[in-house]
């Protein structure tokens, strides 16, 4: 593997994003990667990162902080993971978990979530590899007509 930096996300990032996650699920994105860096980048706290090697994004770990609710005082989720499929298993998302991880540490946040569907047998077991367990919270949905 090549020269790996991990940097912060930016504007700019959210083709390659947009191209990860649709070769990630074989399918086309329907999610507005555009929109959704655009309001990102304009935050103070923000803690997002990419991962490029050799100058081409090939992840992305995009978080959420809250500043309290539901018993907690102030939290992070990440809202948004990937790596491209070719590159999975070679530790580059561990690398910007990592980040993210001593990020929030920084800035005191000591609870962090995710949302795994329960048949992504693959991103859950990466996520139990980073030291995530179920949580005291249940997910609920509620579908709109």
């Amino acid at each position: 593997m090549g020269k790996l930096l991990i940097r912060r996300l930016e504007e700019r990032d959210s083709e390659d994003i947009s191209r990860i996650q649709a070769a990630i699920t074989k399918e086309p994105g329907t999610i507005d990667y555009r929109k959704v860096i655009e309001e990102e980048v304009k935050k103070d706290n923000r803690v997002s990162f990419v991962a490029e090697l050799d100058g081409r994004v090939v992840g992305f770990i995009i978080t959420y902080i809250l500043y309290g609710g539901f018993g907690l005082q102030k939290s992070a989720w990440i809202g948004l993971f990937g790596v491209e499929p070719k590159y999975m298993g070679s530790g580059i998302g561990k690398r910007m978990a990592k980040e993210v991880f001593d990020e929030l540490t920084k800035i005191n946040i000591k609870n962090i979530f995710t949302s795994v569907k329960w048949d992504s047998v693959d991103l859950l077991s990466f996520f139990k590899s980073l030291g995530f367990d179920r949580s005291n919270f249940i997910n609920l949905e509620k579908i709109l007509d």
